[in-house]
């Protein structure tokens, strides 16, 4: 089926308790990996190219990839902009036929961040595209963050709804104790917070840095309003594991296929993991047999629009 957008998808999430999975690729291999998971779990699914992804693989190439690997597809496919870091690359990706938009302002001062996403969101609705922004920040795990960063940097519920209804944005991202690029999967959530900012904001929650956190809190906040988890780090993890093992094993190999496909396998299972742990399998059956994912909408910010 062509591309869709995210937002009917997220607030179905939002009202069924369970999330829909967001994964981040970077080559074929891992977009494959994703769609294939997705169709086998009969999930929803949205695929996240973040700038880093586009700068290594191209737009136009990923894009394309992307949007093929959902016509093929029976699930809904998302192809959605990871961490968004200005309103021009947001706009390049709106041209190229991105079906959800991200603008990461969490660094930047709260008016500032407010002001570029609101600027961001009245171009996209114009196109019936919805936006994810964030506000607190998530940090990074190589920055070696300590306890008493990660909690300053958290999202302050008491700003959560006014940012929501000054910016227009269709979902937020907030940091509630996760942090990016986590190998081990140590870190709880502070679920109070994810209560706090769910019952300030009328959008879906988004918990971002899942990698890193342990299934049980992320459970937890998925009950408590996330209704989009990003992964990333534990995709392109086991891919590279399975990579450097499959060349140790066979190191006079010179068929570059035969480290991929093990490595995309790989993914494909880390990403059924994550699906059925969100609570999004065999969601896209009885979502697209009582008519939510409709195969045309009409109006800007409509959900599931088929993207020509």
């Amino acid at each position: 089926m062509p591309l869709v957008t995210s937002k009917l998808m997220l607030e179905q999430a939002r009202q069924g308790r369970y999330a829909v999975g967001a994964f981040n690729a970077n080559n074929l291999e891992m977009v494959q990996a994703i769609i294939e998971a997705a169709e086998e779990e009969q999930a929803p699914v949205i695929v996240q190219l973040s700038e880093g992804a586009i700068r290594y693989g191209g737009l136009e190439y990923l894009a394309a990839i992307v949007r093929t690997g959902a016509e093929l597809a029976s699930v809904p496919v998302v192809l959605h902009f990871d961490h968004g870091a200005s309103f021009e690359s947001n706009m390049r990706c709106l041209r190229a036929g991105f079906t959800s938009l991200m603008f990461d302002g969490s660094a930047k001062p709260f008016e500032e961040n407010v002001a570029t996403t609101a600027l961001i969101a009245r171009a996209a609705h114009a196109c019936g595209i919805p936006v994810e922004a964030e506000l607190g920040q998530v940090l990074q795990s190589r920055d070696n963050v300590s306890s008493t960063q990660v909690a300053s940097a958290m999202t302050d519920p008491t700003l959560a709804g006014e940012f929501v209804r000054r910016s227009g944005c269709d979902s937020l991202a907030i940091a509630v104790g996760s942090v990016h690029a986590m190998l081990e999967r140590e870190a709880e959530l502070d679920i109070d917070r994810v209560k706090a900012c769910a019952a300030a904001t009328s959008v879906p929650l988004v918990l971002h840095g899942s990698s890193g956190v342990k299934h049980a809190s992320v459970q937890a906040a998925i009950e408590c309003g996330i209704a989009k988890v990003n992964v990333g780090t534990y995709l392109a993890d086991g891919f590279t594991e399975v990579m450097r093992s499959e060349t140790a094993s066979h190191p006079n190999e010179p068929d570059p296929r035969k480290v991929l496909a093990p490595a995309r396998e790989e993914v494909k299972r880390r990403v059924r993991e994550k699906i059925r742990l969100f609570g999004s399998s065999g969601k896209a059956i009885s979502a697209q047999s009582s008519r939510q994912f409709p195969a045309a909408a009409s109006g800007p910010q409509q959900a599931f629009k088929p993207i020509e």
